[in-house]
């Protein structure tokens, strides 16, 4: 094979030579293309399977009265987001625009690798709602949120960004990824989620809070691994090219993105060591998600030490939001995703305005940039917030004073699997979920 390719050297270095540049040029330009796409598939693979990685966190975080509910629930959320986002949901977010505000260029747009890729983002903006409520909401509910979210909520504000011509990208807000497009939009509604379907039956009495452990936190520490792996295609991915100066900029992004990770995690973890006396695994896995989400928005705008430092802020926020939000406000967050996703995206966005980088040039209020880029990303920050929370409160309004939102005392109390689909996840007999 080897002699082969030596004997075809002397031809290739002809060709070269007798070609044209532009033709060169072009030759270079189509294979660069054709990786391009080639690295959007499978990076949109990889994103596919974190739906597999937060059914096991959502799962291994809750009781097994409701796993096989929880599967149902992410499963349900890849097919609709690709029916619905295929459908309607592309157009509304790269379709034609006059205003920046919304898109539209009719049914059914979009195609290969880049509507796949898309899709996938659209399912996890999804996904983040379901574990907030695990173990007490109607499933039927819950199939009419995931339908709005993916058709509707999601894709008009992704457009304001990520469309090209949208008003937050006319104002130079930066996110990369999707640290506000994806995971504050999913964080806030599952924020308004839980608040309006309620706690889960004892885990508030008489002002105290009680802990309602997840069943095999083994299942949940994979499920963040898989994530993990998965978020190399998430925010590598998002580079939407391959191929020279495009190749560089998508390795550092997958560098930078594992940095941030692995700070992340250690910032939970010595944040738990210190104020519960003993590193603890859940909040620890959370902080990694914390830390994953912190940099989404500025993979692309961050050097390593500055994605070192944001994901290690964020892996320590993470565990006083989820603290904050679960014994102050009296939500109840039963994997913590508002922290994760919400509490974090806007760190996540919020610090490109503090140490962000375009190329060798600061542009952080402490890197010589000024203020100017700090207040672009507050300001997108609350825009999906403000959207988020508004749409979501809409829809789960209409839904509660229609189908109604939560099961029965009984239903919830004998678990979702039976209740709401007829079987369980673990056959045999068991004490408690």
């Amino acid at each position: 094979m080897l002699t082969n390719f030596l004997t075809l050297i002397p031809t290739l270095t002809a060709v070269q030579d007798t070609a044209e540049p532009t033709e060169i040029e072009a030759a270079v330009a189509a294979i660069n293309g054709d990786m391009g796409m080639l690295w959007m598939l499978l990076s949109g693979i990889l994103v596919f399977f974190m739906q597999a990685g937060f059914t096991l966190v959502e799962t291994g975080m809750t009781r097994s009265k409701n796993a096989a509910n929880i599967a149902m629930k992410n499963l349900l959320d890849i097919c609709v987001g690709s029916i619905t986002y295929w459908l309607v949901g592309y157009s509304l977010m790269y379709g034609e625009t006059s205003n920046g505000w919304f898109f539209w260029s009719g049914l059914m747009q979009g195609e290969g690798a880049d509507l796949f890729f898309q899709t996938m983002f659209a399912a996890t903006a999804a996904t983040i709602v379901s574990g907030a409520i695990a173990g007490r909401t109607k499933y039927s509910t819950y199939a009419i949120f995931s339908i709005v979210m993916t058709a509707l909520i999601y894709p008009i504000a992704g457009g304001w960004q990520w469309q090209g011509s949208g008003w937050l990208t006319n104002l130079g807000f930066i996110d990369f990824a999707g640290s506000s497009v994806v995971h504050s939009v999913g964080g806030w509604a599952a924020l308004v989620a839980a608040i309006m379907v309620g706690p889960r039956i004892g885990k508030f009495v008489d002002g105290k809070v009680f802990s309602i452990p997840g069943h095999n936190q083994i299942l949940a520490t994979l499920g963040v691994f898989i994530l993990w792996l998965g978020w190399f295609g998430f925010n590598g991915g998002s580079q939407l090219a391959w191929g020279g100066a495009d190749a560089i900029g998508a390795s550092n992004v997958v560098l930078i993105t594992n940095l941030a990770a692995a700070a992340g995690g250690l910032g939970a973890l010595v944040t738990t060591w210190i104020w519960y006396g003993k590193p603890n695994l859940p909040q620890t896995l959370n902080g990694a998600l914390a830390g994953l989400v912190s940099i989404t928005a500025g993979c692309g705008n961050m050097t390593a030490v500055g994605a070192v430092v944001a994901g290690l802020i964020g892996g320590i926020i993470v565990v006083f939001s989820i603290e904050f939000i679960e014994k102050k406000l009296k939500i109840d967050d039963a994997i913590g995703a508002a922290s994760v996703h919400g509490v974090a995206g806007v760190w996540g966005t919020i610090v490109i305005g503090l140490w962000g980088v375009d190329g060798d040039t600061g542009i952080g209020l402490f890197n010589g940039g000024g203020a100017g880029q700090l207040g672009v990303q507050a300001l997108g920050s609350l825009a999906y917030a403000v959207w988020a929370v508004l749409l979501s409160y809409i829809v789960f309004k209409i839904l509660k004073s229609t189908l109604g939102l939560r099961v029965t005392e009984e239903e919830e109390t004998v678990g979702l699997d039976l209740s709401e689909h007829g079987e369980i996840a673990f056959p045999g007999k068991r004490d408690r979920g």
